[in-house]
């Protein structure tokens, strides 16, 4: 009886996650662009735009497999992409800015679902549709990602920078003093930061291979794992983009990406906005405190601070990291601290974002789980106060942000109680859920026979 509804409300969700990759794909092209699939499509053949990306896709998906056919996968993969830079290199073919690499890999994913289909059965082949579902659906949240932000730029004309930028005096202005502090680096503190920052979906992927190792071998995925909630932040969080659109202090206070230009060994390459900005104040001074306005924008820069998804990213790692080994516990710590200090260092994010994205997180952590436990009233009810506590911030950063300016040493930790209420309110119920095992119980003593 159990398992009927969850197969009904799966296919549910693959139906709506299809029709939603369909509309995104049409938007985009409204606006003379391809959207996320038909740019997933053309990596079969054309240099992918994250090698890197495919690579990790392959590698969640060999949790189905025994270590011999992961042995054959790879091989196969890498034997693909020396074939097609032999081609690229014959036909005197470019890459066109993407890598010269990953095009093995997902051919490999899609012979993944071929094998699936014609040569698997029952439960195997379910299994093994499951490992390529996992893997091309992280390489579609990355493409509808890049969809989303694309978009964003495109039909939200102004955006809400000065608003946060003023409830944030309230917090202390973390974004300059952090920016000031990553400047003071130079290009050893700013590289290694922006590598670690570059590099958080593949601290997801170690993460994940760590939770599903046993896969193989049981020939079952775990009930809950980092995946799902990476996957669903990424399909979630973008619609808030478009609700309250945000910039970020480098781009609505600065100069762009031509402050680190100097000091980047990956500058992107973006066109200047600082003609759009108030003022080329970041980092050095923080904006006067006044009551904040709609600003007009660039139809290009990405509306995509509000809440930090790099936040939310790297505190699912965080999350999800806690049972495993020492190592991994310690690699989980070390990218929540990195990938904070860069968001607010590289000035991407205002404080105000980061204090979002970690309740967004929970939030979420805490509707999935109780799904899987089938909705008990702790759970439904710390989901809800997250859902609330969300709303709470995202409303007071636009309707009282003046307030909360003039009264730092009140609104300031009222901001930061608010968001340790839900992480308090998340560790102390799923503690409950865990299982505790029971003490062994000691032998009473016998009395002895004379």
């Amino acid at each position: 009886m159990w398992r009927r509804p969850r197969t009904a409300l799966w296919t549910a969700a693959g139906a709506v996650t299809l029709g939603f990759l369909v509309a995104l794909e049409f938007a985009a092209r409204h606006y003379g662009l391809p959207g996320p699939i038909t740019n997933q499509v053309r990596e079969v053949v054309y240099a992918p735009k994250s090698g890197g990306l495919l690579y990790a896709a392959l590698a969640l998906m060999t949790v189905v497999l025994t270590w011999r056919e992961r042995f054959v996968a790879v091989g196969t993969a890498i034997g693909i992409d020396v074939a097609f830079l032999v081609v690229r290199w014959a036909a005197d073919a470019g890459t066109n800015g993407g890598h010269p690499f990953g095009n093995g890999a997902l051919w490999v994913i899609l012979g993944g679902a071929v094998v699936a289909v014609t040569r698997r059965t029952g439960r195997e082949r379910v299994l093994l549709l499951k490992g390529v579902g996992l893997a091309l659906l992280l390489v579609a949240g990355r493409k509808t990602g890049d969809t989303w932000l694309f978009i964003t730029s495109k039909t939200r004309l102004t955006v809400l920078d000065q608003y946060v930028a003023t409830a944030d005096h309230a917090l202390g202005d973390p974004s300059w003093l952090a920016g000031r502090i990553v400047t003071a680096t130079g290009p050893v503190g700013f590289n290694f930061l922006d590598f670690v920052y570059g590099n958080l979906a593949v601290a997801a992927v170690v993460a994940a291979l760590y939770q599903l190792r046993h896969v193989a071998a049981e020939r079952r995925f775990p009930r809950h794992h980092l995946v799902r909630t990476f996957l669903v932040i990424g399909l979630v969080g973008p619609a808030f983009y478009m609700i309250f659109p945000v910039v970020g202090p480098l781009f609505a206070y600065g100069t762009g990406t031509e402050h680190w230009a100097a000091v980047s060994l990956w500058a992107p390459d973006m066109p200047p906005s600082e003609p759009w900005a108030v003022a080329d104040l970041w980092p050095r001074t923080p904006p006067p405190v006044d009551t904040p306005h709609p600003m007009p924008f660039d139809g290009i820069t990405p509306r995509n601070c509000m809440p930090s998804l790099h936040t939310a990213w790297a505190t699912a790692i965080f999350i999800h990291s806690r049972k495993g080994p020492r190592v991994l516990r310690f690699a989980g710590t070390f990218w929540l601290v990195a990938t904070l200090a860069a968001t607010l260092g590289f000035g991407y994010h205002y404080g105000a974002d980061l204090l979002a994205g970690v309740v967004f997180t929970l939030t979420i952590e805490a509707a999935l789980r109780s799904f899987d436990r089938g909705w008990d009233r702790s759970g439904i009810r710390l989901a809800v106060y997250g859902a609330t506590v969300f709303a709470a911030l995202l409303l007071s950063y636009r309707f009282l942000p003046l307030t909360m300016a003039q009264y730092p040493w009140v609104a300031g930790p009222l901001l930061v109680l608010a968001t340790a209420s839900v992480v308090y309110g998340y560790v102390r119920t799923t503690a409950l859920w865990e299982p505790r095992t029971a003490p062994a119980r000691r032998p009473e003593p016998q009395p002895e026979l004379i």
